[in-house]
């Protein structure tokens, strides 16, 4: 494709390319402290950052734990779509790569699920049920709804 950052989004935004690929990252203070204060038992929090999942949840993991991630769980934002489309990058890689939409997790025992993320849509913000915390059996985050195509 011929793009220059001026180009229109490809995904159909009003922004430029520029613009959509250089989104700030979103500032999750208030929302996570009132979320905090709201379940009082938090477990965990984890920015996704560079590195995607594979690096960052591991981070808050004792070594016999594993995080499963479920990726049908919520829709990867078009503009990730795209870039690995022209990236051509398995969606492995995208997963190690970017955070697909989902820039903070928030880990809560299964009973302070509807809390918390009645807290999230409270506070304005779009919360998933990504996954669970298990025992490992062998890596420290694993995929379900891993299309490999």
């Amino acid at each position: 494709q011929n793009l220059n950052w001026s180009s229109p989004d490809p995904t159909g935004s009003s922004l430029s390319l520029a613009e959509a690929l250089l989104t700030p990252t979103k500032i999750y203070v208030k929302p996570l402290l009132a979320t905090i204060n709201a379940v009082k038992n938090v477990k965990g929090l984890v920015h996704i950052t560079g590195g995607g999942f594979q690096e960052n949840l591991p981070r808050i993991l004792t070594p016999e734990l594993t995080a499963h991630v479920d990726l049908t769980a919520w829709e990867m934002p078009p503009i990730f779509n795209w870039l690995q489309h022209v990236g051509n990058m398995a969606m492995t890689e995208m997963l190690r790569t970017f955070n697909c939409g989902i820039g903070m997790t928030v880990v809560v025992a299964p009973e302070n699920v509807d809390k918390a993320m009645a807290s999230l849509t409270e506070q304005g913000e779009k919360g998933f049920v990504i996954g669970h915390i298990a025992t490992r059996e062998n890596d420290p985050v694993t995929f379900s709804g891993l299309n490999t195509d």
